[in-house]
């Protein structure tokens, strides 16, 4: 007994140990790449893991586990990281880090001196070179060599009197190949070393950037200095003085810019307004939404599941079926029928009324249309549910009442209103972040206009907090701003989680 105990641990402990390993394995090559924050995220969730898994007194645990996991990996990851960017410069022009934007800058080249024209000569699966001095006539040869190694290869170049033998590659070969050439360098019998300038020159290449002390770079045809501005993110130009000037080198560098991004939304009037403006309407939206659902669904269950109707059967099918169709259908075929030249609304208001409205010019009509159509989309969830909460209200209710001489009216807002909006309240509340949030009907029916005027980020009247975070992150005028995006985001997050919670506190003390 106690030998079989002791291999029992041995290859638990081994088990154990592997295990360590391969998080090592996988740890290592992420921080090694920068990713700190997911490196020390894996590291915390597969330790736990393992200390879970391995401890016979955590047992309990190991059937939590993989759901907390799952929530740090795919709700506190991506929160943490929206957070980060929050504070940072991140844009289209500052995507890079410091090291990496410095080495693309280095990496730059400028012509100088002569340019040869060359040919590409194919031998079976190697090739040649040819290079041609125009001026004096002269001809040198690669040696054989292959375009398909995907590696920087140096090549000899010797004097020749004629091109190689083999087939001439036509431009379109050159076109083909031309990642590989980029990889040639071609050194003459003099010294000159030759990179490919364009796709029938090589040409003498120097640095276009040199690094200096403190990571300065020079220019090397015009001897301006550059060094890196760690508030604006860019390597900019600086006077003899060492102070900076105008003149900056793209693409710039993610630096912390604390709550900069933060300050603009109260600060940037250009952006405040429309925040503002936007968050108004999208508390405005949400509520106005969740009330017609939840008022609709449960007057329809109602009557669906009213026992002296005909063709009850037919009625809940045909108003389920809105819930059955994919939304994003749903939506563009709405989008075809508000349009205000074609659409079908449009024409029988006109031969009604005479009236043809611009429901996706006007701000009004707008929002008015993105609430019945999301009222459309929302109701045969919540008919569902009432319909479901409806069995389990007791008929002794309503049959006491019928006693006290009660009618439909006060059935409905004595017992059922009552009885159903408490087990509603959880999934209103829901409802009401789902729709605070609804991106796909603003993109897809209105994509946020009417845009205003006069802002100094992309903003509409229909726009929600959620539609207008996407338009500053990816089609901003002046570029993608994600750090502007994420702050509001945060924001975002903590509006949602806010009302959230003061609506459980309200329901608690209305019900409790």
């Amino acid at each position: 007994m106690p030998a079989r105990w002791w291999h029992h641990r041995y290859v638990k402990w081994t088990l154990v140990a592997f295990c360590a390993l391969a998080i090592a394995w996988m740890v290592i090559p992420l921080y090694a790449r920068g990713e700190y924050l997911l490196a020390m995220l894996a590291l915390v969730l597969a330790g736990a893991g393992l200390a879970i898994y391995a401890n016979a007194g955590a047992y309990a645990w190991r059937y939590v586990y993989p759901g907390l996991a799952g929530v740090g990996l795919f709700v506190l990851f991506p929160l943490l990281c929206t957070v980060g960017i929050a504070f940072t410069n991140y844009s289209s022009v500052h995507q890079l880090t410091f090291d990496r934007a410095r080495a693309v800058l280095l990496d730059r080249q400028v012509q100088t001196g002569q340019s040869y024209g060359f040919s590409l000569y194919g031998q079976g699966n190697a090739w040649r070179l040819a290079l041609a001095d125009a001026e004096g006539g002269r001809i040198w040869v690669s040696p054989a060599f292959g375009l398909d190694g995907g590696r920087d290869q140096t090549l000899m170049m010797l004097p020749g009197a004629a091109p190689p033998p083999g087939e001439r590659g036509t431009l379109r070969v050159v076109t083909q190949y031309r990642q590989a050439l980029g990889r040639l360098t071609l050194q003459l019998p003099d010294g000159a070393r030759l990179r490919i300038s364009s796709l029938r020159q090589f040409s003498s290449l120097r640095p276009l950037y040199v690094l200096g002390e403190q990571d300065s770079l020079a220019d090397s045809r015009t001897g301006v200095l550059y060094r890196p501005n760690r508030s604006t993110g860019f390597y900019q130009a600086v006077d003899a003085a060492g102070h900076f000037v105008d003149g900056q080198l793209s693409p710039g560098y993610t630096v912390p810019v604390g709550w900069h991004n933060f300050m603009r939304v109260v600060r940037d009037q250009g952006i405040q307004q429309p925040f503002l403006a936007i968050f108004v309407w999208t508390i405005v939206f949400s509520l106005l939404t969740v009330v017609l659902t939840v008022a609709i669904g449960m007057v329809l269950a109602c009557v669906v599941q009213w026992d002296a109707l005909k063709g009850r059967g037919l009625y809940r099918l045909l108003l389920i079926l809105p819930y059955a169709v994919p939304s994003f259908i749903s939506i563009l075929i709405f989008k075809g029928l508000f349009n205000q030249s074609f659409g079908e609304i449009n024409m029988l208001l006109d031969a009604v009324f005479g009236i043809r409205p611009g429901w996706f010019q006007n701000p009004l009509p707008a929002r008015l249309m993105l609430v019945v159509v999301n009222a459309w989309l929302g109701y045969p969830y919540m008919m569902i549910l009432c319909m479901g909460l409806l069995k389990s209200i007791p008929d002794d209710l309503y049959e006491a009442s019928a006693m006290d001489g009660a009618g439909p009216w006060r059935n409905f807002f004595g017992i059922t209103l009552p009885l159903l909006i408490k087990p509603l309240t959880p999934l209103i509340i829901a409802s009401f972040a789902f729709n605070f949030n609804n991106f796909v009907l603003i993109q897809l029916l209105t994509n946020g206009g009417p845009d205003r005027i006069g802002t100094s980020t992309p903003a509409g009247y229909t726009d929600l907090l959620v539609s207008y975070t996407y338009r500053i992150a990816f089609e901003g005028g002046g570029g993608q701003d994600f750090g502007l995006a994420a702050a509001i985001a945060t924001i975002i997050f903590l509006l949602v989680g806010g009302l959230a919670v003061l609506n459980l506190k309200a329901t608690r003390l209305t019900f409790d």
